[in-house]
């Protein structure tokens, strides 16, 4: 049994998203039905919309959502009706070797569980033509059919619209800072770019215990932003070569820095503003081919550490309800994030937003 739902849709070749009436399957073996809540606008999506990564269109985009289960398929346990969840890309199948070494973001089988096994009809459908599904999520519509590994149950005190937050953006951002680069207290931060991901980083960075959070970015308003969220000082590229700014700041380089643009010309100067024996983490989406160039002598003389962070090196069933807690107790501040909010019909106008830079995250809410 199917039902229709309203859904945007990438066409191919298309530059924005059209809302169609799309058709979803019940839920089959291991997969959750989930009325969504909530979604936010990744600047990841815009990638695909804009064509700069590939996937196959038609397809439902989005990944980063939050809601309530309406029904589980055959040997589905985890969850119930009226669980509140929230998706999560990093799907890990739980038995190869990464799993099972706790890395199961880096899973080498998780897209094996994204889709239907080969043969079966697909879970969405558009006029009887399979339609693709973001990264087995496809959060822009007013349902999900996931599998039971991409979802997470959380309190149901925690506001959904914020909740939806956690699942990419805020997830990758903090757990840069806390898992992947392990900010101490007391330490200094330099943190490239204050988009979502990196509003997110900053605030990491404080609650850590970083007696030095330094915001850098090229928009004034985003700077205002990352100060009311926990950085201590900013620096404006406007102003001067952004490298000497934060060796001015830090006595000669921060101890933790992270690149949340996604520009090999950024990544360069985030290793550049590290100090002698430092890190620079590097979590925004580099361009498909993107080449990176750094000083050999500063790798090896000076110990610097170039590293990325996928997702945030999360393991997001037991990191998510810890961000649920963290929001809860006032610690991280997702309400000061949530600059836009839309209904489905006006998705194109929160990444005219985005684009724009007038704007930390946009949410798109459900009825």
């Amino acid at each position: 049994m199917t039902t229709t739902m309203g859904a945007a849709v990438l066409h191919p070749g298309a530059a924005s998203l059209q809302i169609e009436q799309v058709a979803m399957a019940a839920p089959g073996p291991e997969e959750v039905l989930v009325r969504t809540a909530a979604t936010g606008l990744c600047h990841s999506d815009l990638h695909f919309i804009g064509g700069s990564w590939p996937t196959p269109t038609p397809c439902v985009l989005g990944h980063e959502a939050a809601g309530v289960v309406e029904a589980v398929g055959a040997g589905v346990e985890d969850f119930a009706p009226g669980d509140h969840v929230v998706t999560c890309l990093s799907v890990g199948c739980g038995e190869c070797t990464t799993c099972l070494g706790g890395r199961s973001y880096l899973c080498t089988d998780g897209h094996s569980l994204r889709a239907r096994p080969a043969g079966q009809p697909s879970r969405l459908s558009l006029d009887g033509r399979e339609l693709h599904q973001f990264v087995g999520l496809a959060t822009f519509a007013e349902r999900m059919l996931v599998h039971r590994r991409a979802l997470v149950r959380i309190r149901a005190d925690m506001p959904l619209d914020r909740a939806a937050l956690l699942g990419c953006g805020v997830l990758t951002g903090t757990g840069a800072v806390f898992r992947t680069a392990g900010v101490r207290p007391g330490s200094s931060v330099a943190v490239v770019g204050c988009g979502g991901v990196g509003m997110a980083a900053v605030q990491a960075a404080r609650i850590a215990g970083a007696t030095v959070v330094i915001a850098v970015d090229t928009e004034p308003r985003k700077l205002a932003w990352a100060t009311e969220l926990g950085a201590t000082h900013t620096v404006d590229p406007a102003d001067g070569d952004p490298v000497e700014q934060v060796r001015s700041l830090t006595g000669g380089g921060a101890e933790f820095t992270f690149e949340a643009i996604g520009s090999p010309r950024t990544v360069e100067q985030s290793f550049a503003m590290a100090a002698r024996g430092g890190s620079a983490t590097v979590i925004g989406m580099l361009p498909l081919g993107a080449r990176v160039e750094i000083d050999g002598t500063e790798l090896l003389l000076q110990e610097k550490r170039l590293q990325g962070s996928l997702m945030g090196s999360n393991v997001f069933r037991r990191d998510l309800p810890q961000l649920v807690d963290l929001y809860l107790d006032g610690r991280l501040r997702l309400d000061e994030m949530v600059s836009l909010r839309l209904d489905l019909g006006r998705i194109n106008e929160g990444y005219e937003a985005m684009l724009a830079g007038e704007i930390v995250r946009s949410v798109v809410e459900f009825p």
